[in-house]
């Protein structure tokens, strides 16, 4: 078996597909309404936004982004409805709050809840409440999902959230593709093995200092989302990696080979 061959067949094994998702969508509706009961008359819609979403998704990180869309019009501050949120689901749920969403637990499933405003005269641009800095940011989740689904790269993002996993370190998903598409510009046409040590020796050299915008909004730095430690932590396990000999340590580990569930 050849390396591209190998690495291919990672993929494949720890991809999630199509049916899968419908089946985990189909789990998750009782949660769904329950999120229409909290919305009442401000509720737009609700809509997947994460790596499911964006067809990046992976076994062993089985978790779901849900974008609660409200009107523009919703008379409270996304603060508030940001802490409203919160207390309505940690009466059930355990809820836990995160950067800009409300995470869950539902059904063994982690589900992560964004409440976000849509702006005014706009079809998909959000504005979203920041509970680490207090303040607001405008994004556009379409946005994000149209440039990683029509992107040469995705199974690249699945290796690198797989290899992520297994080496234990913190790399939310969304620096991750934005990470892996900064890497990779205009090299769409090389195989998968040479893709993936470009992305390495990017985490190693330039990982720490580069900043990494959202490109729906550039005065969002998505790259300050982890801590330099954290940042550290992904380059040691870059540079462990992109010095070994052997695939397979390369993408396990050279200490512990284990297996996503």
């Amino acid at each position: 078996m050849n390396v591209n061959t190998y690495l291919f067949s990672i993929v494949k094994k720890y991809s999630i597909s199509s049916e899968d998702y419908s089946k985990l969508i189909s789990r998750i509706k009782p949660l769904r309404w329950e999120i229409r009961k909290w919305g009442k008359d401000s509720l737009l819609r609700i809509m997947p936004s994460g790596s499911f979403a964006k067809g990046t998704a992976i076994r062993g990180t089985v978790d779901i982004d849900l974008l609660i869309s409200l009107k523009n019009q919703t008379p409270y501050t996304l603060e508030v409805i940001y802490e409203s949120l919160y207390e309505y689901f940690n009466q059930n749920y355990f809820a836990k709050k995160q950067n800009v969403s409300i995470g869950v637990v539902y059904q063994g499933m982690k589900i992560d809840l964004v409440p976000a405003k849509k702006m005014p005269n706009a079809t998909y641009p959000h504005s979203i409440y920041v509970s680490k800095s207090g303040t607001r940011t405008k994004t556009n989740i379409h946005k994000h999902i149209s440039l990683i689904k029509k992107s040469h790269h995705k199974n690249v993002i699945k290796l690198l959230k797989i290899w992520r996993e297994l080496h234990s370190v913190n790399f939310p998903s969304f620096l991750l593709e934005l990470v892996a598409l900064d890497a990779l510009k205009g090299k769409g046409g090389i195989a998968i093995d040479k893709r993936f040590l470009i992305v390495l020796k990017y985490l190693v050299e330039k990982f720490r200092y580069n900043k990494i915008y959202d490109p729906a909004n550039t005065n969002n730095v998505v790259s300050d989302i982890i801590s330099d430690e954290e940042k550290d932590a992904v380059i040691h396990a870059a540079i462990a990696s992109f010095n070994s000999k052997y695939w397979e340590n390369i993408v396990w580990g050279l200490y512990e080979k284990k297996e996503l569930k």
